[in-house]
């Protein structure tokens, strides 16, 4: 239970990698603040999720991140029940078009939510990391901020940003706290391809062109990018995520980490 005693904002969180991400750091005993835009049922399955992975606690928040006064209230309303330890910015939208074809609208959403909100939340909470000396910011990014893509100009542009965000911020916050504290420390994950129910249509369209055998279907999908031809899953994001926060990954900030079967390395 390393995380005993921390408390963790996942945003995005009610399903999908960031709920991945906060059953693993409930794992490790931390008190878990869900967030999200999700029914009540999706929210309940949430929360139970967590909890039974061991949360020492857990809370639950809705707003739309492309407010940013909403954004503010939102943080201040979280502080104002105690500290935040660490801060996931795994919140994002996603809308494939050409650059001539992209709505204006569709690119400010997407720049909004998977760029700017991360902006926010850090520049509103990476204070009071500061004044404790210990801080773990994991800001979810993609392979598309490491390499491009047809017909996604605004979530390339977003998650590109993102790494460019998560450097800057490590070197500002670099020397802070110790090795003792554990330092304040800010990285990227950049996952590949992911098992969750936002792909799960393009499974499905591979799988019913391999009559119904899912793991061909799945081959089928990742070869064209993903050499390992395996899907990560939400847990193996958030089984990276809790090591970030751990006291033995003091020394690792401003990284890009890769999840992406060698996508990348290609």
């Amino acid at each position: 239970m390393t995380l005993a005693g921390k408390r963790a904002l996942i945003t995005g969180s009610f399903q999908g990698i960031g709920l991945g991400i906060a059953t693993a750091l409930a794992a490790e005993g931390a008190a878990i603040i869900l967030h999200g835009l999700a029914d009540d049922a999706t929210i309940a399955k949430a929360e139970k999720a967590v909890m039974d992975a061991g949360a020492a606690k857990v809370e639950s928040y809705t707003s739309d991140l492309r407010d940013v006064a909403a954004t503010e209230a939102l943080i201040a309303k979280i502080l104002a029940a105690g500290p935040v330890d660490i801060l996931c910015n795994n919140a994002g939208i996603q809308h494939t078009a050409s650059i001539e074809e992209m709505p204006r609208e569709t690119w400010n959403d997407i720049v909004a939510i998977n760029l700017s909100s991360y902006f926010d939340t850090m520049r509103l909470l990476l204070p009071q990391m500061k004044q404790r000396g210990y801080g773990r910011v994991i800001n979810t990014s993609s392979v598309h901020g490491l390499v491009g893509s047809v017909n996604k100009a605004p979530y390339v542009a977003a998650k590109h940003g993102v790494i460019g965000l998560t450097k800057v911020a490590a070197l500002e916050y670099a020397s802070t706290g110790s090795r003792e504290s554990g330092g304040v420390t800010v990285n990227a994950i950049c996952p590949g391809w992911v098992e969750t129910t936002l792909i799960e249509p393009q499974i499905q369209a591979k799988v019913d062109a391999h009559n119904g055998d899912r793991a061909a279907g799945v081959a089928d999908l990742l070869s064209e990018k993903q050499p390992s031809h395996r899907m990560s899953t939400p847990e193996d994001i958030g089984r990276v995520a809790a090591f970030l926060c751990s006291n033995a990954a003091h020394n690792i900030t401003g990284a890009a980490i890769p999840v992406d079967g060698g996508w990348t390395a290609q």
